[in-house]
């Protein structure tokens, strides 16, 4: 598979998915004008990926901040990553919080509730 690469700006996030080296992170802030134009290739390819998939996916959110438009975009992704375990392979999704950012890590909490995946989260 292609590598996705979207670099990030002060308004959208760093998106990296290279399978060949099996990463898959999002980081930084997520406030885009429009939503769902710019999560469109990231839902694509995991559409794609999901269909061969590594035997192991673990995959990295690193958020700084998003809204709220974004947040049905996190879980559009995360029910992604339920349909590729659902297919016998393995996924975890890593959840990073910057210390003292309880908002941060609260959403965490929020969005482990809601999969059945493994789901850590993670200060750094």
């Amino acid at each position: 598979m292609e590598i996705l690469d979207i670099r990030g700006t002060t308004d959208t996030p760093k998106v990296l998915f290279d399978p060949d080296n099996n990463i898959f992170e999002i980081s930084g802030r997520s406030l885009p004008e429009d939503v769902i134009t710019f999560y469109q290739p990231v839902i694509e390819w995991l559409d794609d990926y999901k269909l061969v998939p590594n035997k192991t996916t673990e995959f990295v959110f690193k958020y700084i901040y998003f809204n709220t438009a974004t947040s049905k975009l996190i879980q559009d992704i995360l029910l992604r990553l339920e349909q590729i375990q659902e297919t016998g392979n393995e996924v975890k999704v890593l959840w990073y919080y910057e210390e003292d950012d309880e908002d941060m890590y609260d959403l965490g909490e929020e969005f482990k509730e809601n999969v059945e995946i493994p789901f850590e989260i993670v200060e750094y």
